[in-house]
């Protein structure tokens, strides 16, 4: 079953094609990998997804609702999150604190976790946001700096932030640039994590395609703003298309 669909979604900024009849349907509970050469149009396809660019033609919906022209905290309480290619966080605040803000921010939401129903409102949100970072294996961190955490642990604390508001669609915007191989493979393995304990649907824009293909049950290659190709990993390998738009020029 579909749970994100892209529908003839075209964008044009002056004279540069950024998007051209571009078609996608991501399944439930699925990890969805977008992926093409620098220009290809991946961020301006996931700006769409989040309302934040109204494209020219097309439509974009989630679960069977429209997400253009909504604001941020609107998109945020159909159940879709954002992680940014660089970290969102506040650099000044412990990562207790940083935790802290979506439960404050959400706390009547939806997301409200059951096992902390009876708990007095004065310790609801120190606990809720320490069992999000046990989850997230960041709980010995809780009284750092977040300005001081490495990329991954940064990266680490912001999905944690996500999380808590229990969104039903993930979009993760390169969440490995920049990192150590070490912190990539953490970050790998906390995805999987993740998948594997929450009904959760993940869309994501990668280069390192260790990334993608250690985490994608199905890809999206994109070359100029159009489609080249959509199909599960073991069939994007090698195929003569996806080469010839990484390479420039095709493979015999």
């Amino acid at each position: 079953m579909s749970i994100l669909e892209v529908r003839d979604i075209s964008k044009r900024f002056g004279g540069l094609q950024a998007l051209s009849d571009v078609n996608i349907s991501v399944a439930e509970n699925t990890v969805h990998a977008i992926i093409g050469p620098n220009g290809a149009g991946k961020s301006t396809l996931l700006n769409c997804f989040v309302g934040k660019l109204i494209p020219d033609t097309g439509s974009v919906s989630f679960d069977g609702q429209s997400v253009l022209g909504r604001k941020p905290h609107q998109i945020n309480q159909m159940g879709i999150s954002r992680v940014f290619q660089t970290p969102e966080i506040f650099a000044d605040l412990t990562v207790i604190e940083n935790m802290m803000v979506p439960c404050f921010a959400h706390r009547d939401g939806p997301f409200r976790l059951h096992a902390f129903e009876s708990v007095p409102k004065e310790r609801h949100i120190t606990e809720m946001a320490e069992a999000m970072l046990d989850d997230v294996s960041m709980l010995e961190k809780r009284d750092l700096h977040a300005g001081s955490l490495s990329r991954g642990d940064k990266r680490r604390l912001e999905m944690a932030m996500c999380l808590v508001q229990e969104p039903r669609l993930l979009l993760l915007d390169e969440p490995t640039a920049g990192m150590a191989r070490a912190d990539t493979n953490n970050t790998i393995q906390l995805l999987k994590d993740i998948r594997r304990t929450r009904n959760l649907t993940m869309v994501i824009i990668e280069h390192d395609m260790h990334v993608v293909f250690s985490l994608a049950d199905r890809i999206t290659v994109l070359a100029q703003g159009t489609p080249l190709v959509e199909d599960v990993p073991e069939n994007i390998k090698g195929h003569p298309k996806v080469r010839e738009a990484y390479l420039g020029e095709a493979q015999v």
